[in-house]
């Protein structure tokens, strides 16, 4: 007989792209990693008070986008994503933030390492950040 480890936990969540199953026409889900890196990366692009009953829910990156990319600022910005991570999203161990700032292109590359709880293996999103007016 087969045993069954209730331990481990399975997250779901749609993808954010709509994707349609050819089939049942309904929307594709994306399981464990891939919805954890959709929802950090998510998280990282919502502003404060964007979601309607959740204003407390966002980061404050894009405020710090139009400041000058000096060491303070980028600093400043990987303290605000740790933050933001930590306290909203509670599946990640965050274990490394990396912000880097490509000054000619006029945008920041945020890179995001974390482990899941009960995974052994660590995860990263890549995002990146551009200035727009």
């Amino acid at each position: 007989m087969a045993t069954i480890n209730r331990n481990i936990r399975k997250y779901s969540d749609f993808n954010f792209l709509f994707v349609t199953h050819p089939k049942t026409k309904d929307l594709v889900k994306i399981n464990n990693e891939d919805a954890i890196k959709q929802a950090v990366k998510s998280l990282i692009l919502t502003v404060n008070y964007e979601r309607l009953f959740h204003p407390e829910i966002g980061c404050q990156i894009n405020a710090l986008l139009f400041e000058n990319f000096e060491p303070q600022i980028e600093n400043l910005m990987t303290q605000t994503i740790e933050d933001t991570i930590r306290f909203f999203e509670p599946r990640a161990k965050l274990t490394n933030v990396d912000v880097k700032g490509n000054r000619d292109q006029n945008e920041l590359i945020v890179i995001i390492q974390f482990a899941i709880n009960n995974v052994l293996n660590s995860f990263e999103v890549i995002t990146t950040l551009t200035r727009a007016r």
